[in-house]
């Protein structure tokens, strides 16, 4: 099981939204890299890193705070937020990101997806499913899909994708525990490696993830409970024992 620290980025800051709200905002830190570097030194062997600006926009914002976070870690990191053209993805890529998360553009053209498999492979190409009321949404979560999220994580597996981050949106940024029940599901009927995020709060919230690892369940994503003091880095290693 991998435990990714997120860090959320608007206007260069390290923030995080309430469902994606960017209205409802806090802003953590001026320096993104900063906390990267702390996320490292606490133990993180994967950061999770949004372009939030780019998931709203369509077109990458904050290349230069990703940029810092790739010069300032040893460690491999994801990238996700806007990511919708072929050039997009390879500048993301060629700054030092270990692999990109592409979601609104999957949707909208799958071919999309099987081109970037070809020239990048599956281990660069990371399938992000942003679920709300089962359906999946798109352009930074302001829209909706006709279309479930299952079935749309079965349609990418059969383009090749093998790894998903999958959100439950009514669940993100209020440390209301995981829908456990959606992310089981996920992994169960599309067969992909699933990363599960939104509302992870708590040891017993990771204890009832640490459980669906034998069903696919790779990753976890920890971000507002990390912040507001409500888990330890270091505590959420140990009980995945990954702690140094």
């Amino acid at each position: 099981m991998i435990i990714f620290p997120a860090i959320d980025l608007k206007d260069g800051h390290c923030v995080r939204l309430v469902q994606g709200r960017s209205d409802q905002k806090t802003v953590y830190s001026a320096q993104p890299e900063e906390v990267a570097k702390r996320f490292v030194e606490d133990g993180a062997a994967w950061l999770h890193v949004v372009d939030l600006d780019g998931a709203f926009t369509g077109s990458t914002q904050n290349l230069k705070s990703i940029e810092k976070i790739a010069q300032a870690v040893k460690i491999p990191f994801q990238v996700g937020g806007g990511l919708r053209s072929r050039e997009q993805v390879k500048r993301i890529l060629g700054v030092g990101a270990a692999r990109v998360i592409i979601g609104t553009k999957a949707v909208s053209n799958p071919v999309f997806i099987e081109e970037l498999l070809g020239e990048f492979g599956p281990e660069k190409i990371v399938l992000g499913i942003d679920a709300r009321e089962g359906l999946v949404a798109v352009e930074g979560w302001v829209s909706t899909a006709p279309v479930s999220a299952e079935d749309f994580g079965v349609q990418m597996r059969n383009c090749g994708i093998t790894t998903a981050v999958f959100t439950d949106i009514s669940r993100d940024g209020l440390l209301a525990g995981p829908n456990i029940a959606a992310t089981k599901n996920m992994a169960l009927k599309t067969g992909l490696k699933i990363i599960a995020s939104g509302g992870v709060s708590s040891l017993a919230n990771i204890k009832e993830l640490l459980a669906l690892e034998e069903i696919g369940v790779a990753g976890i994503i920890i971000g507002k409970a990390l912040y507001d003091g409500k888990l330890r880095l270091a505590d959420v290693l140990a009980e995945v024992g990954l702690s140094r």
